[in-house]
């Protein structure tokens, strides 16, 4: 299982994202179409791609078929929903989370996942 932080990882890259939060996280969603089909960064497929969406991207429609998108409640942060999923997938299954945010990266790896930097994710 792949989670994707969406907010760090449209962040990673200063291309305007900010002008518009729920495109940039359309683009990245469409963009992980792929990966249940190619796996990333040294996870062989399948895959199973989950994207974390918060804030003004958290209204984004579901999109390509294997890609899921999961919202944090407007009451909670996108780590704090990202730190749920890894807490609720039963182990000894492979958890890789997305994210260059420390904090979280720190608690995921206390609960057993790996962590990936936001460069292992495609950019076309």
């Amino acid at each position: 299982m792949i989670i994707v932080d969406g907010a760090n990882v449209v962040g990673s890259v200063p291309d305007g994202w900010w002008r518009d939060r729920a495109g940039a996280a359309i683009r990245l969603r469409d963009r992980l179409a792929a990966l249940p089909a190619t796996g990333l960064g040294g996870i062989p497929a399948p895959v199973e791609v989950v994207l974390v969406v918060e804030g003004k991207a958290r209204d984004i429609p579901h999109g390509p078929p294997g890609v899921r998108v999961e919202r944090a409640p407007a009451s909670a942060s996108g780590d704090d929903k990202i730190i749920d999923l890894v807490r609720g997938e039963p182990r000894p299954r492979r958890i890789v989370v997305v994210t260059a945010d420390r904090g979280l990266r720190d608690r995921a790896v206390a609960l057993g996942a790996e962590i990936l930097g936001p460069s292992a994710v495609p950019r076309t």
